[in-house]
């Protein structure tokens, strides 16, 4: 890591490595790094606080051009670069771009150096990404992203090094409707907004309002508010804490620069014409329906709240302008218009984020261990079975009923118990170990020339 300059970790999210590096000097390098990622996108479903992270896989591949190659140093490391865009000092790297360091694994030392044939050799390598780390996010105060770094060091002193950007992503699935109620006094104007929780980037969101409270009835005239306007607006805000390197901490002392941007990223009107609300005086109700969306245009960022002082949140403003009329009980007619007007303005959060699709997170699809394999069904009972001749039942053959004795008919006097060894037991035995009774269908065709009793015993 001391061999890389540190300004140059903000350009690795935006300059691709294959590009980097000359035709000729890679000709004449010994051996090539790359890295192969085998997972699926990484998506962290839930908010933070409820997300079990992504699984991560690859495998750093090196390719020797060279008849045989020793390596003296070969390490990999997963880093959370932040690049702020209003840092304290502007020319200043160190205030401008932070590092984390996630993850480091190291596959040959000093030590234990690494001889390689040519060839292609991959070392795999797998990373959990915890859930509550934000997802990679490109705001306008700032950027948050990930990146693998591959570092190789040979004998003769050539350093081969691969960056890769690693993209995270967070999808919040939605939940039920989310319903608000907002108060408007002094008058007695009340709205009711049923929304969804989760909106996408690039999805519709439906909204169902109604406005209750509309009219006011007295002796001698009825007030009412009529709804002339219907807007709405989704907010984006953006906040971002800078803090100061060592070099320009004492021009700031202990504090840290914050900066806050709102901008909107979505607004419409509602026309009556296209989209009409309907008014119930009677009832003193207004119902209206309409949806609202992201303007992709504005690239709008899904929401993050990142411990490095980074902060992504959205809500959506809805406004609404009324007027009131008056008419008279004593003369009816038409409402007429007092002059006077409001306007109502409600705000709701809302958290915006990517699509989960169909995937599923990552221990959800794993297959359950030996300890949560529950046990087997239960192994069915070996009865005894007991034979009967169809001659002595004298009729009682509707009588049967599956594992009771036949009610009022007396047993037959010879009984056969089935066992694995074939071996005959007594009557008295098996009516003792209370047996299940069958009856097989050429027992019900036998007719009075069947065999006796006697005969049945000694079979």
């Amino acid at each position: 890591m001391d061999h890389i300059k540190r300004h140059n970790l903000g350009s690795i999210l935006h300059i691709d490595s294959k590009k980097s590096a000359s035709p000729t000097l890679s000709a004449n390098r010994p051996a090539k790094l790359n890295i192969v990622v085998e997972s699926p996108p990484l998506v962290s479903f839930n908010p933070p606080e409820q997300s079990s992270g992504a699984l991560f896989s690859a495998q750093v591949q090196v390719t020797v051009t060279h008849p045989n190659v020793e390596i003296t140093s070969f390490e990999l490391q997963l880093v959370q670069v932040t690049t702020i865009k209003k840092p304290v000092h502007v020319h200043c790297p160190d205030c401008s771009t932070k590092t984390t360091e996630l993850k480091k694994w190291t596959f040959a030392s000093e030590s234990e150096p690494l001889r390689l044939a040519r060839g292609e050799h991959p070392f795999p390598f797998s990373y959990l990404f915890p859930g509550n780390l934000p997802a990679s996010t490109q705001a306008g105060l700032a950027t948050l992203g990930y990146v693998l770094l591959a570092t190789a060091k040979t004998t003769t002193g050539e350093i081969l090094t691969y960056s890769r950007p690693v993209q995270l992503s967070r999808a919040v699935i939605p939940g039920p409707e989310k319903h608000s109620v907002r108060v408007f006094p002094p008058t007695n104007l009340t709205a009711s907004v049923t929304m969804a929780p989760v909106v996408h980037l690039f999805g519709d969101i439906p909204i169902s309002m109604r406005l209750s409270g509309i009219s006011t009835r007295s002796t001698h005239h009825t007030l009412y508010w009529r709804l002339r306007k219907l807007s709405w607006r989704i907010e984006e805000h953006q906040k971002m804490t800078s803090p100061a390197c060592p070099k320009h901490a004492p021009k700031l002392g202990a504090k840290s620069l914050v900066h806050d941007d709102v901008r909107t990223v979505g607004e419409r009107e509602v026309k009556f014409d296209k989209n009409p609300w309907k008014s119930d005086f009677a009832a003193g109700e207004i119902d209206a329906e309409f949806v609202a969306a992201l303007n992709p245009a504005k690239k709008p960022v899904c929401d993050v709240d990142a411990p490095n002082g980074l902060s992504v949140s959205h809500n959506l403003v809805i406004e609404m302008v009324v007027a009131e009329e008056c008419s008279s009980v004593r003369r009816p007619g038409p409402p007429v218009a007092t002059g006077g007007a409001r306007i109502l303005r409600m705000q709701f959060r809302v958290i915006v984020t990517e699509r989960a699709g169909l995937g599923v997170s990552w221990d959800e699809e794993t297959p359950p261990t030996y300890q949560d394999v529950p046990e087997s069904p239960p192994s069915y009972n070996t009865g005894h079975a007991i034979e009967y001749d169809i001659a002595e039942l004298d009729g009682h053959v509707e009588d049967f009923h599956l594992g009771e004795p036949i009610a009022g008919a007396a047993l037959p006097r010879y009984v056969r118990e089935a066992s694995d060894s074939g071996s005959a037991r007594s009557a008295s035995s098996a009516s003792a170990e209370r047996p299940v009774i069958r009856l097989e269908v050429e027992d019900l065709m036998l007719g009075p020339e069947g065999p006796g009793r006697d005969e049945a015993v000694e079979g």
